[in-house]
């Protein structure tokens, strides 16, 4: 039997995600939105592509819950979308509400499923939706750091003209402007960054890492980031489905990594068939880790707010 994977929002994010694991051919893809029509006409659309790229899945489009039954996996992307000048958390309660919804109604019919939740601001969604659904804690990961990691990268590969295959960067903390990048950490084939790249413009690539968002979100006028996030939300369901035991930047459940508790927040997370398998801790500076606590304090204010 194949797996079978829900996107809750068939906007631009839900359906290039869509996109992005058509191609895989890894799993059934099941699109659901308020709108009617729209999800069916975007998995139409996309079925009758795959003939052309031969690619065998079949691909469902609805605008009830019924259809992400028995789903391994369900994607959140559901949410109103940042606009200039807005911040991710700006976007809490309304988005709380879609998240809460999409939650509760997607367990009743896949009561077995991992969560993977791209909705802003992403470390409070990915909390919210484990305590709604009610499942274990391994059963439910944010996309973020995937995301933010691979921004750098390309930062890096265009200011060196280098293969983005080269360059590693690793990039923490809450999904938002305190993020951590770890530049002892990143390097080039081996080589750590704060080597190879003079202080002013490691610096620069740091800053414009953390206001990567935004920068789309500008240039966009109207919406925000959809390409990159659908790719590293594919990556994650990806690492999960084929149970490759993956090491990659995730929002994860802490209880005590990092010396955090009972927050959702951007780690180095093995991701598997179980979900999130292990977290490992990096050897912080001083400097690093204080970072990373005030990048957490932001997420732990905003988790306050939602009082769940």
């Amino acid at each position: 039997m194949r797996n079978k994977v829900s996107i809750i929002g068939a906007g631009m994010t839900g359906s290039t995600t869509a996109h992005w694991l058509a191609d895989k051919e890894i799993a059934d893809i099941v699109l659901v939105d308020i709108v009617e029509g729209m999800p069916q006409g975007k998995a139409l659309d996309l079925q009758e592509a795959l003939p052309i790229v031969g690619k065998d899945l079949r691909l469902v489009g609805s605008n009830a819950y019924e259809a992400t039954a028995d789903s391994d996996i369900i994607v959140v992307t559901a949410g109103l979308a940042r606009k200039p000048g807005m911040s991710r958390d700006d976007l809490l309660f309304a988005n709380a509400d879609i998240v809460r919804n999409a939650a509760q109604e997607t367990i009743r019919y896949s009561p077995n499923a991992i969560f993977v939740i791209l909705t802003n601001p992403l470390d409070v969604m990915a909390y919210l939706a484990q305590k709604v659904a009610g499942v274990p804690s391994n059963r439910v990961v944010g996309q973020a750091g995937v995301l933010d990691s691979a921004r750098m990268r390309a930062f890096v590969s265009l200011e060196l003209g280098i293969s983005v295959e080269n360059i590693h960067c690793y990039v923490l903390g809450g999904h938002g402007d305190e993020m951590v990048p770890l530049t002892r950490a990143s390097n080039v084939a081996g080589i750590p960054l704060e080597e190879i790249l003079p202080p002013d413009r490691l610096a620069a690539i740091v800053e414009r890492t953390r206001k990567g968002g935004g920068e789309i979100v500008n240039l966009l006028k109207s919406g925000s980031a959809y390409y990159a996030p659908a790719a590293a939300v594919t990556q994650m369901v990806d690492a999960i489905l084929k149970d490759r035991h993956m090491i990659l930047p995730a929002a994860a459940y802490l209880n005590g990594e990092y010396g955090l508790k009972d927050i959702f927040f951007g780690v180095p997370a093995q991701l598997g068939r179980n979900g999130v398998e292990k977290i490992f801790e990096y050897t912080l500076s001083q400097d690093e880790m204080a970072a990373l606590q005030k990048s957490a304090a932001g997420v732990a204010e905003n988790i306050a707010k939602l009082k769940v």
